[in-house]
């Protein structure tokens, strides 16, 4: 699995309706309303290097109101959750 961080900066505080585009994409398991540089966390979750790119430059970028995003992948997760179950359980 291959698991990122995306941090959006939001123009004009369309915080709300950029979740609310960015919740009906399936690959972006969380979103988190964040203070501080960035307005939104997006957690992407997906089987494969060329999904999380999809999803960064076709879905992300495009959504209203995003005017920078900032992308952390994660090496290694450690959970108390066996987070492999519950993402491969996802429709």
């Amino acid at each position: 699995m291959v698991t990122a961080f995306v941090l959006i900066s939001i123009i004009d505080r369309q915080v709300h309706e950029t979740v609310k585009v960015l919740q009906r994409n399936p690959g972006i398991s969380e979103l988190h309303i964040v203070a501080g540089e960035y307005d939104l966390v997006a957690v992407v979750r997906v089987s494969r290097n060329e999904d999380l790119a999809d999803i960064i430059t076709k879905s992300i970028v495009h959504a209203p109101g995003v005017e920078r995003t900032k992308t952390l992948f994660s090496l290694e997760s450690f959970s108390v959750f066996d987070l492999d179950e519950i993402f491969s359980q996802r429709p």
